[in-house]
């Protein structure tokens, strides 16, 4: 594999004058972030024969990350069940049949005290989630409370909350809060399919304030939920053509809940979802994309494999909100036979 194959490829779908810098440079900053992509290129990208397209993502990868350093987050459930969306995806809605109990917010120190064990794990990242349509303004002094706590321990926080209004993007961010998290879970076309009480366009309009407000947003979908590929594709391009990338790009894999109605769904072949990690690093290439939920079902090898075509973050710890997630000493054993490092407290891993 030589210097001038990869930027042939590079240039393909990256731009006419892409190049790599001479070997040995370890500024590798060269491809450049779009926000203009196509359709059709999105489509060609995602259709290529599979080893081009991770020849390409992994190619993609290495000019703006170690491809050997992998972000460990970790996810709590701040509070549980009794949510007003019907998501049908999710065990925590009380719409759409599932038959999780309600929970209320959970004490401030005890949030801390968890914080505390996922830093001693390795954790950088602390996502501290809520089954909410949104907030309410009796639980945000609370919330600003969690968000000091974390910071205090050196690390990142990033909260998702459901939709806010504009005082409520406000308190976050003076409380510090580094990333929002507010998945558009699909594509606009599919949306209704999934979801009915709000729209794909009230997911955007969120993330948009976080974004105007100077918060990090993080943003991404779930694939496996009976959808084309196409709204696989179409799921991606919305998020690389907002007027910044997101800072963080989850991709989760279905994990079917007893009674949602989601509950049967055909499981997704699993090289679509590589294609799906794949496309999500060329057209975000600063972006961590995030191999989320799902990963209890993965073999090592596919895990690798996503690892190989550009995802570079994952949430430890068995419990991701009500799914489960492998262990950390299985995370741990899987990184030290890929020779697989975490990133450390305030290091990205970027190569520029």
């Amino acid at each position: 594999l030589t210097h001038e194959n990869i930027t042939a490829t590079l240039k393909q779908h990256c731009h006419p004058q892409t190049t790599l810098p001479p070997s040995g440079d370890t500024m590798l900053d060269a491809a450049p972030i779009r926000t203009n992509w196509t359709r059709a290129e999105a489509e060609a990208i995602y259709n290529q024969p599979f080893m081009d397209l991770l020849f390409e993502a992994q190619s993609v990868h290495r000019l703006h990350y170690d491809p050997n350093q992998v972000q460990k987050s970790k996810l709590l459930s701040i509070k549980t069940g009794g949510c007003a969306e019907d998501c049908a995806y999710c065990s925590q809605s009380a719409r759409n049949g599932a038959k999780l109990s309600a929970t209320k917010l959970i004490e401030v120190e005890r949030v801390l005290a968890e914080a505390r064990r996922a830093k001693a794990g390795g954790a950088t990242r602390y996502c501290m989630g809520a089954a909410w349509r949104s907030p309410k303004d009796r639980d945000m002094a609370a919330l600003e409370a969690m968000i000091h706590g974390v910071k205090e321990l050196g690390m990142e926080t990033c909260m998702t909350l459901g939709m806010l209004d504009d005082s409520q993007v406000f308190r976050l961010r003076d409380a510090g809060l580094d990333y929002y998290n507010h998945n558009i879970d699909t594509s606009e076309r599919y949306y209704s399919e999934i979801i009915t009480t709000r729209t794909f366009a009230d997911r955007i309009d969120t993330l948009n304030r976080v974004r105007e407000a100077g918060m990090k947003v993080c943003a991404g979908g779930i694939v496996g939920m009976g959808e084309q590929q196409m709204d696989r594709i179409d799921m991606l391009l919305a998020l690389a053509t907002l007027e910044e990338h997101p800072d963080s790009v989850p991709v989760n894999m279905l994990i079917p809940m007893p009674d949602t109605p989601l509950a049967d769904v055909p499981k997704l072949d699993p090289i679509e979802f590589v294609r799906t990690i794949a496309l999500a690093r060329i057209l975000m290439p600063k972006s961590h994309v995030r191999l989320s939920a799902g990963r209890s079902d993965m073999s090592d090898e596919l895990q690798a494999m996503c690892f190989f075509a550009g995802a570079n973050s994952i949430f430890v710890g068995d419990t991701l909100l009500t799914a489960e997630n492998p262990e950390e000493d299985k995370d741990q054993a899987l990184f030290n036979r890929l020779g697989i490092t975490a990133m450390g407290v305030g290091c990205d891993g970027s190569q520029s």
